[in-house]
């Protein structure tokens, strides 16, 4: 390992992976260019590590630490955090806050607990990767988007009431369980009184 390393500023979003038994690296690894801060469960570790990429927190049990030391050599700079698999998601959030982190990229965990997570949009840009689907919050309420013909899922508090207007016309509809919409080629604008979650399809 080289013994100098890129000084991070927290100005990239961190990529914090939960559970990466359904994620190629080839659906991460962009987000990996510049250098981020990685954080990853104890869970997801080993497929992590084989990936060959650089790792800065450990989430894990503080069994799993004592039986790991010879990791905070081998991922120099690396730290453990502790964490159950229950709280990963949670202590994994506020050390990112804490740490002046400003967006984050999570991988790995089902976008149903996006609403868990709008206390945390105050604090920073929250990005979801479930499976093939990426998820991002529309804190405004207010969105507009180029579309080629494709499908997008629209995730917010069962029954709230939104506006959708793109080529198709005008539509009032209250989101339900999943709502899934297909969007015609051009220009979607969709609007609500309240933060929404917006899922597109990566691959």
């Amino acid at each position: 390992m080289s013994s100098h390393h890129f000084v991070k500023e927290q100005q990239e979003p961190a990529v914090f992976i939960l559970d990466a038994s359904q994620i190629q690296f080839d659906q991460i690894s962009s987000l990996l260019e510049w250098v981020p801060t990685v954080l990853v469960a104890e869970n997801s570790l080993d497929r992590v590590l084989s990936w060959g990429i650089k790792i800065d927190v450990i989430l894990a049990s503080d069994t799993f630490q004592e039986e790991n030391k010879h990791l905070l050599e081998e991922q120099y700079p690396v730290k453990f955090l502790t964490a159950t698999l229950d709280t990963a998601l949670e202590e994994g959030l506020q050390y990112l806050v804490a740490s002046k982190h400003f967006a984050a990229h999570l991988i790995g965990i089902p976008h149903l607990k996006a609403l868990e997570l709008e206390s945390k949009t105050e604090f920073m840009d929250l990005t979801i990767i479930d499976g093939d689907w990426k998820y991002y919050p529309v804190k405004s309420g207010k969105f507009r988007k180029w579309f080629s013909e494709s499908e997008i899922h629209i995730h917010a508090k069962e029954g709230l009431p939104i506006e959708i207007d793109n080529e198709n016309g005008k539509l009032i509809l209250p989101i339900s369980y999943t709502t899934f919409l297909e969007v015609p080629e051009g220009i979607t604008e969709i609007n609500s009184s309240s933060i929404f979650w917006i899922g597109e399809k990566i691959r």
